[in-house]
């Protein structure tokens, strides 16, 4: 599967964005889809994740009630809703894909598939 993600951009603290990931092929309704981010000099980490069919989320306690993953398995897409944002949002944001489809695993390592990255700047 090939993810693109888009809808990066320069904000303000406080501002929203909302990211896009689509997703080529039919095997993505069956995969769990995940968002990881990585800022200069550091590891990527893991953001969110949503299991195939949008039973179950996650989400790492940085962003816990701030943003919201979710996807249409119709379209193809997975979102990721970022609210209240702050500066240490900042980061390049990528989408990836797990075959496994439950969303239990959230390392970088097991995901198999990912996008190219879109970057996010939140000014303070």
């Amino acid at each position: 599967v090939q993810l693109q993600a888009s809808g990066g951009g320069l904000v303000q603290t406080g501002d929203s964005l909302r990211l896009s990931c689509a997703a080529s092929g039919r095997t993505f309704s069956s995969y769990a889809m995940g968002w990881f981010r990585q800022c200069p000099g550091k590891e990527r980490e893991f953001v969110a994740n949503i299991s195939w069919n949008s039973g179950s989320t996650y989400y790492a306690d940085s962003v816990k009630g701030r943003f919201t993953i979710s996807r249409d398995n119709a379209k193809y897409t997975v979102y990721l809703q970022m609210n209240s944002l702050k500066p240490e949002d900042t980061a390049v944001y990528y989408c990836a894909a797990d075959p496994g489809g439950s969303g239990w695993y959230r390392g970088v390592h097991d995901y198999d598939y990912w996008g190219q990255g879109t970057l996010v700047t939140v000014s303070s």
